[in-house]
């Protein structure tokens, strides 16, 4: 009996990078159902979700974090502790960057990265946008030689990128991945296969987060409103779930959306109500489609000035890493 349990492979695998290289579309691909939020906007994602994925001698848990940066208030400094606390609990690493981010972005979370001792594999993500990339300045005033200007060849493009992230992470396995378009991502699993430790499974074999259904609920109202407003309001806006009765075939929620200032009260809602329509009929869509049941969407607007720097709220809003 013994035996039969060593050969069951478990392991954590996190998921961290800079903003915006696509670590949330990643982690959809890998655990095959939609966890993360996923938008072109950078800082989407604000907690660390687990996602797990199950076979009968296996079991994966991912982990997608918030985007590394500096911290401007306690908010992003509550974010990058999540991502602070993925380096501490994983089997295997996925350091996710992409084609045109700089290398030496956030040096002091990269040298933290450079220090570990367990697996990681860095994945030079969105390697479908090589083609169309350019030599030469874009701010000469001069007329380059032609040859100066010419497109780049994708391969050696992607070679120049390789030997940069080699020189900074030497023990790093380097994959060029798109999520998007899901290349590179079977053998990335396959990999992280080979690399998980012989564990028993850490979760039931049935669940596939750790996050309750009203954490989704949250995720997703906050996913249209990053959508459909601008600048500074999907920032500036948090979703609590007050109520969520389930029924067999139905949902009904009550949900407040928080935001720090009256004038943003009035861009949520906007004119006779029309703004707030649309992202609760959206969000009710996707609810619909992510849970499989008729949902019933109530949504409030609300005003708690400066969430975003109190700490009693963020802990409130689950924004108190362990």
């Amino acid at each position: 009996m013994m035996n039969a349990e060593l050969k069951h492979k478990a392991g954590f695998v996190n998921i961290v990078g800079n903003p915006n290289v696509g670590k949330s579309t990643l982690m959809n691909q890998l655990v095959g159902e939609r966890i993360s939020i996923a938008t072109f906007k950078a800082q989407t994602t604000r907690h660390r979700i687990m996602g797990i994925v199950n076979t009968p001698d296996m079991q994966i848990v991912f982990s997608d974090t918030p985007g590394v940066l500096k911290p401007n208030y306690k908010l992003q400094e509550s974010m990058l502790a999540f991502s602070e606390s993925a380096l501490q609990d994983a089997d295997v690493l996925l350091y996710v960057t992409d084609v045109v981010e700089n290398p030496e972005k956030n040096m002091d979370f990269l040298e933290k990265v450079q220090k570990m001792k367990i697996p990681v594999i860095l994945l030079i993500n969105k390697i479908d946008e090589l083609g169309g990339r350019k030599t030469g300045s874009a701010n000469e005033t001069e007329s380059p030689a032609p040859s100066s200007s010419s497109t780049v060849n994708p391969q050696q493009a992607l070679q120049e990128i390789v030997e940069k992230w080699h020189s900074l992470l030497p023990n790093a396995e380097i994959l060029p991945i798109s999520a998007k378009n899901k290349f590179g991502v079977d053998i990335l699993l396959r990999r992280i296969q080979e690399l998980l430790p012989e564990s028993p499974a850490y979760f039931d074999k049935d669940q596939l987060t750790d996050k309750p259904a009203r954490f989704f609920v949250s995720e997703i109202i906050r996913e249209k409103i990053l959508l459909y407003y601008d600048k500074e309001i999907p920032y500036a806006v948090e979703v609590r779930v007050e109520q969520f009765k389930e029924s067999v075939n139905s949902i009904h929620i009550n949900a407040v959306i928080y935001v720090e200032r009256d004038s943003q009260k009035g861009i949520i809602i906007g004119h006779q109500g029309v703004a707030l329509k649309k992202v609760s009929t959206e969000a009710r869509k996707a609810l619909e489609k992510f849970f499989d049941k008729r949902i019933y969407l109530e949504t409030f607007v609300k005003v708690d000035k400066d969430w975003r720097s109190s700490q009693r709220e963020l802990n409130a809003f689950g924004y108190n890493p362990e």
